[in-house]
């Protein structure tokens, strides 16, 4: 059954829009997809993200608040994402 992406710790209305706007509408497709490839796919659409947005993406998995993720966690999402794109972590 498909989680509302609102539901979800750290999304709001404007990252679920986002995430909509790339084709992710459930927790399930976001799993699927993860954190990293979602975060690319809106940078990608032209939506002016910062780096807290992909800590957001993987604590909405981790049902953790994104400030809470370990330093370690978010340095490997952010070299995962600057793998796919280097352009694609903003501050």
């Amino acid at each position: 059954m498909a989680t509302d992406l609102i539901e979800l710790k750290n999304l709001g209305k404007t990252s679920v829009q986002w995430l909509n706007a790339v084709g992710i509408r459930d927790r399930e497709t976001l799993e699927q997809i993860g954190a990293v490839e979602a975060y690319c796919k809106i940078k990608t659409r032209g939506f002016k993200v910062s780096k807290v947005l992909l800590y957001a993406l993987e604590g909405a998995l981790l049902n953790a608040h994104w400030n809470q993720l370990d330093p370690s966690l978010k340095e490997r999402l952010i070299r995962e994402a600057e793998a796919k794109e280097p352009s694609a972590v903003s501050q």
